[in-house]
C-alpha cells in the first residue's frame, strides 16, 4: 500500500527483455536504504518486488501483463521514475490510498503553464471515465493528485477532434504545483507522453457493487 507521495526520483539503470517479461535495474539510494528481499517499492506508479538490491539500486520482475496495462514496457535506460516505499502503518496518510495496481494509462493532451502551477490534461480511457470525478483523487505515474477538472473532447471545455471510441474522447486535468512539478517526474511531461494511471480503490469498489444490484455477474 502507498500514498501517493513521490520520496525520490530513481534511474533506469538495466533492462534486460525476454518475450513475456522484463528484469529491471532501477538507481534508488534512499528507496533501498532500508528496503529487504521481497519488499515492495512503487516505480511511477507500478507496485514491483524487490528481488536484488545494491547500495543504491533495486532489481525487480515484470510480468507480462504489468507491462501490458503500463508504461514499464516502454522504458529505456536513463529514463527517470517515481519512486515511493509502501506506507507503514501509523505513518501519515499525506495522498490518499493507492494500491499500485494500474488501471490503464492515458496520453497527454495539453500542458498549460501558469505563474505558479502547470495545467495538464491527460486522456482518459472509457471504461475508467465513470470512476473519475472532479475533485476525487487519482494517482498519475504513481504522484497523487486530485481532479482539478473532467469533460469529453469536443463537449463543452473539450479538446476537440477526437474520433469516436478513442481514448482521447473523456479527459480529465490535474493542476501541479511547484514542489510537484520539481520532485517528480511530472515536471517534464509533454504532449504526446504516456502516464500510468491508478483511479480511485472506492471507486472500484463501488462501481462492482452497482454492477451487481443491476444483476451483472
Amino acid at each position: 500500500m502507498f500514498t501517493g507521495l513521490i520520496e525520490e526520483q530513481g534511474e533506469i539503470l538495466a533492462l534486460d527483455r525476454t518475450p513475456d517479461a522484463v528484469v529491471i535495474t532501477v538507481r534508488a539510494p534512499l528507496a533501498v536504504s532500508d528496503a529487504k528481499h521481497g519488499d515492495s517499492i512503487s516505480v511511477s506508479g507500478v507496485c514491483l518486488t524487490v528481488v536484488d538490491q545494491t547500495a543504491d539500486s533495486f532489481t525487480a520482475d515484470v510480468m507480462a501483463q504489468t507491462l501490458a496495462m503500463s508504461t514499464i514496457g516502454g522504458l529505456s535506460v536513463g529514463d527517470r521514475v517515481n519512486l515511493e516505499r509502501a506506507a507503514r502503518v501509523g505513518d501519515r496518510l499525506g495522498g490518499h490510498i493507492v494500491q499500485g495496481h494500474i488501471d490503464g494509462t492515458g496520453a497527454v493532451l495539453a500542458v498549460t503553464p501558469g505563474e505558479a502551477w502547470s495545467v495538464v490534461r491527460i486522456s482518459l480511457p472509457r471504461d475508467l471515465a465513470p470512476l473519475v470525478v472532479d475533485k476525487g483523487s487519482i494517482t498519475v505515474a504513481g504522484v497523487s493528485l486530485t481532479v482539478s477538472a473532467i469533460g469529453v473532447a469536443g463537449g463543452e471545455g473539450g479538446t476537440g477532434g477526437a474520433g469516436e471510441g478513442t481514448d482521447a474522447e473523456h479527459w480529465f486535468e490535474v493542476s501541479l504545483i511547484p514542489e510537484t512539478l520539481t520532485a517528480t517526474t511530472l515536471g517534464a511531461l509533454a504532449v504526446g507522453d504516456r502516464v500510468n494511471l491508478e483511479t480511485d480503490v472506492l471507486a472500484r469498489h463501488v462501481e462492482r457493487l452497482i454492477s451487481f444490484a443491476g444483476g451483472a455477474s
